[in-house]
């Protein structure tokens, strides 16, 4: 059982079609349909990279990777092909550059430091508290998913395919965040977290909300 479990873990649930919010505001020409274009190759990509690591009794992938790691390869798998589809965004070509898209051309060699034109990317397997590393004024896009972590075997968490839960995004304020410092023993990052007023204002724009499993 726990075999064919596995098997059927490797493939994610698709999108629904119908799950996606026709009134959302995106800036920067971005739409709807642009970001259900990029979400729909994540989910080809995981299913194929699953499968093939399943022909080799391998782990998939979630299984794999350290929890931030794959949050971190979703992130940076919808940085690279939301462009794909919306040609008035690029990927910005600063090494850990701000935000993670921004406007086509507006930037020399589509690449800056820091800016406030744009749009900030994360992933996140939580429905809120997304973190960032500083408090920003920034358009955020949170896209939220549900998956297998590495240590789920030994807690006895059966095989469940990957599936996108949520996609949310708004403006935020620097007011929006709240700055989680650190003493200086500690070795903690240090963060900044999406606080209610900014929840408020980004699950009021939602782009698309899975339904409810049964």
């Amino acid at each position: 059982m726990s075999q064919n479990l596995e098997a059927q873990a490797c493939q994610p649930y698709p999108l629904d079609p119908n799950g996606f919010n026709p009134n959302a505001s995106l800036p920067y020409g971005c739409t709807t349909e642009h970001i259900r274009l990029a979400m729909n190759d994540f989910v080809d990509f995981l299913g194929f990279i699953n499968q093939q690591l399943h022909t080799k009794k391998l782990e998939r992938f979630e299984s794999m990777l350290m929890p931030a790691n794959f949050s971190s390869l979703v992130g940076e798998f919808m940085i690279t092909t939301i462009p794909k589809y919306c040609d008035s965004l690029v990927k910005n070509q600063y090494h850990n550059g701000h935000p993670d898209l921004i406007p086509a051309g507006y930037f020399p060699n589509n690449a800056v430091q820091y800016a406030n034109s744009g749009i900030e990317v994360k992933a996140s397997r939580y429905l809120r508290g997304w973190q960032g590393h500083n408090p920003e004024e920034t358009w955020l896009m949170v896209f939220v998913f549900d998956s297998n972590r590495p240590s789920d075997a030994v807690k006895g968490i059966q095989p469940k395919p990957f599936r996108f839960v949520k996609v949310t995004g708004a403006s935020l304020t620097k007011n929006d965040w709240s700055f989680s410092g650190r003493s200086e023993n500690s070795r903690r990052t240090i963060t900044a977290s999406v606080t209610n007023s900014g929840y408020q204002k980004m699950i009021a724009n939602w782009i698309y909300q899975a339904p409810s499993l049964p």
